[in-house]
């Protein structure tokens, strides 16, 4: 036991910082909504990866689905969806992209898709993200068509 937790060197002002973004409702119920490290910042807004993941996932034709945020040069970072399909698919962007409508917000939907044979996988068994941003950080989206 650690008896007074106030008195714990691992709290800040009596707060065990996990890195985890969560929301307090006013039942006390606690909900964690997304890693600080994981959020993605576009235009002063937050956009959840695990939302986008989880819309990801309830394709029929994904195994595995990851969001991370990309360098934007308006937006600060846009969210970019890496999927691994299941085997024998063949998924399209169009078609992934499509899959958003109607579960979240327009501005939220991924800028990109990309497809991946496999993701890397910490000892945890979950997908390291930070691998998967360096990999991925010269990546622009797809071309936005012209304006007249």
């Amino acid at each position: 036991m650690l008896g007074n937790m106030q008195d714990h060197e691992n709290l800040d002002d009596g707060w065990f910082r996990t890195g985890d973004i969560a929301t307090i409702d006013a039942d006390g119920f606690l909900q964690i909504t997304d890693r600080a490290k994981d959020v993605i910042k576009s235009g002063g807004e937050w956009i959840s990866s695990i939302d986008i993941e989880n819309v990801a996932m309830a394709h029929p034709g994904v195994a595995m689905a990851a969001c991370i945020g990309v360098p934007h040069p308006k937006w600060d970072e846009r969210p970019l969806l890496v999927v691994v399909p299941k085997s024998n698919v063949v998924l399209s962007t169009g078609e992934m992209l499509a899959f958003f409508e109607g579960c979240v917000a327009k501005w939220q939907v991924p800028d990109d898709v990309v497809f991946v044979d496999a993701f890397p996988i910490g000892a945890t068994g979950k997908v390291v993200k930070h691998q998967l941003r360096e990999q991925f950080k010269g990546h622009h989206g797809r071309p936005q068509p012209a304006t007249a």
